[in-house]
């Protein structure tokens, strides 16, 4: 397949490919390193001559309104029969407009949805009340364009803070979208959210129910300002299923806690954050407390965590994906502590892009986390290799541990007692690129 090269965009930072082959490859490369239970089968064969990527009664497209570069930059998905929606935001107290008017449709609509339509460029966040009539507008022209109800419409936005909309261009660009709308735009669509990404981030799954096969869908963006507790990262999820909304909703809250709630770049909670689904009810009823809704349930965090997984290998600069595992915790939310705050750590990071086995930063960020447990107990091991022992052990073999430092994916396993707790974070390195790029976002 051809590459799709974009021009630079911006003074002093380097400049974005947005490359076809960058993303398959790289779905294809993480599906081939993910275990699939017998139920779940990933697709990745679509491409732009395949269709239906959409579950059945969805479509979806990308245009461009040109909000801040000449690409695409306006996503919108559609719904044939109302949905079941579900969602959650972000947990920045300065929320922006849309995850405002989201919230509210959602509550005004009981649960239920035909659409969702989010742009790249601009955050609409910090913008008072001319942003959340902005974001009000984009929920009213798709309305109107699609004969359905306003608060029937989910909004989100993604990009630059503090910046008002140009709704102009942005409601000229939407007239463009009923002739767009496809199954077979995961591509357009997965584009169309991005930001300082660098390749669209998609995937679909099929799931094997005892009455029949559900599709779950989903894109996703999100390359900097990621931290768990949601972060500027954006998923959108769609399936054929028939779920109930508060099931549904339940589903997603505990799938997002083991997803994109367990990721980090560099620490920062944005304003924008949001996860949605929606559920069309064409496919597979799946009830709550039954067989289906366990493998459903399965399917759904394995797509979110495959999707969360995508975002931190394009982070910002990033070189590395690194899980940081930590086990033995008096309970999972202390083992949550501490992986987060091991994860989060700048010194860390920069350990891990220096293919340096400094365990003592690693056990340095554990002591500081909150998590109760005994130093002398600790014990961390990179692969399975063995860097530190309890008792404060460190007789290990720096070669073999550089080995496993120079590969591009990895986890740090950190034991830090004999209790219940587990958690797992996704982490990547900290380059000198990740300043380049944030030290210009605006410019």
């Amino acid at each position: 397949m051809k590459p799709l090269d974009y021009p630079e965009t911006r003074q002093q930072r380097l400049a974005v490919t947005v490359n076809l082959q960058k993303s398959l490859d790289t779905v294809r490369e993480l599906a081939s390193l993910t275990s699939w239970p017998e139920t779940v089968t990933p697709l990745l064969s679509y491409g732009i001559e395949d269709c239906g990527f959409w579950p059945e009664g969805f479509h979806a497209a990308g245009v461009s309104a040109a909000i801040r570069y000449d690409r695409k930059d306006i996503m919108f998905l559609l719904s044939a029969e109302p949905a079941s929606a579900a969602a959650v935001f972000t947990t920045n107290r300065c929320c922006a407009a849309p995850v405002m008017l989201s919230r509210q449709h959602l509550l005004e609509s009981g649960g239920t949805m035909r659409a969702l339509v989010c742009n790249s460029g601009n955050a609409n966040a910090a913008t008072g009340a001319r942003g959340l009539e902005d974001a009000a507008t984009m929920a009213s022209e798709i309305a109107r364009l699609f004969g359905i109800s306003p608060k029937e419409v989910m909004v989100a936005s993604t990009g630059v803070i503090g910046q008002l909309l140009p709704m102009p261009k942005i409601l000229h660009a939407m007239k463009e979208l009923p002739g767009a709308l496809g199954r077979n735009s995961c591509l357009d669509a997965a584009e169309a959210i991005m930001t300082t990404d660098t390749f669209p981030k998609f995937l679909a799954l099929d799931v094997r129910l005892s009455t029949g096969t559900a599709r779950i869908s989903g894109i996703a963006k999100g390359s900097g300002m990621i931290c768990p507790d949601m972060a500027t990262m954006l998923g959108f999820l769609v399936t054929d299923a028939a779920i109930e909304q508060q099931f549904l909703q339940r589903m997603l809250r505990d799938a997002n806690s083991r997803s994109f709630n367990a990721i980090t770049v560099d620490g920062d909670t944005s304003t924008n954050d949001m996860v949605s689904i929606l559920a069309g009810g064409k496919g597979p009823h799946v009830a709550e407390g039954s067989s289906d809704a366990a493998c459903f349930s399965e399917a759904l965090e394995l797509l979110m965590t495959f999707l969360a997984k995508l975002i931190v290998i394009d982070g910002e600069g990033a070189t590395k994906l690194v899980g940081v595992r930590v086990e033995g915790a008096v309970s999972d939310e202390d083992a949550r502590l501490a992986a987060k705050t091991i994860a989060n750590s700048p010194l860390v990071k920069t350990a891990l892009h220096g293919e340096d086995a400094n365990w003592g930063r690693i056990i340095a960020a554990a002591g500081r986390s909150g998590a109760v447990f005994s130093q002398e107990e600790v014990e961390i091991s990179f692969d399975g290799l063995p860097v530190l022992r309890a008792g404060f052990r460190a007789d290990f073999s720096e070669e073999d541990a550089a080995l496993i430092l120079k590969k591009p994916s990895y986890t740090i396993t950190v034991r830090i007692g004999s209790g219940p707790g587990t958690a797992v974070v996704w982490t990547c390195d900290l380059s000198k690129e990740y300043i380049e790029i944030n030290g210009s976002y605006r410019s």
